[in-house]
């Protein structure tokens, strides 16, 4: 896992993936950016996706200005990163499902908002391991 390589940073099978406030990376839905997740969702969810992209590829629930979305307690499943976590993590390999989501949120934060910027850092302080 890339986060590894910071200083101080914990191992991979140690970090949590976390969700951070201010940050609404995932919520860049433009399809030309996103075709594997389109492709993975069902017929019905492919639908309800299609429809909540905005003109200029965000969903049309983000509020871009304070970066949060409108409709957070009753988005739809497939907005819900924590069930990436859920649907990967194993009984052999629990950790799985935190190191697919927080792969997935660093690039995705990387994409919109750059490899050095302050939301990347606050992620990858989130993910951290709490004592």
């Amino acid at each position: 896992m890339e986060a590894s390589r910071f200083t101080g940073m914990a191992r991979d099978d140690q970090m949590k993936w976390r969700c951070i406030s201010g940050c609404g990376a995932c919520c860049r839905l433009d399809p030309a950016l996103r075709q594997e997740a389109i492709d993975a969702l069902s017929p019905e969810q492919r639908e309800r996706y299609l429809a909540m992209v905005g003109p200029d590829g965000w969903c049309i629930h983000f509020n871009t200005g304070s970066r949060s979305c409108r409709i957070y307690a009753d988005r739809p499943d497939f907005c819900n990163v924590a069930n990436l976590v859920k649907l990967f993590g194993t009984e052999t390999d629990p950790g799985a499902g935190d190191r697919l989501a927080i792969a997935c949120c660093t690039q995705q934060i990387r994409s919109e908002y750059g490899g050095r910027g302050r939301v990347l850092k606050r992620f990858l302080r989130a993910i951290q391991p709490r004592s």
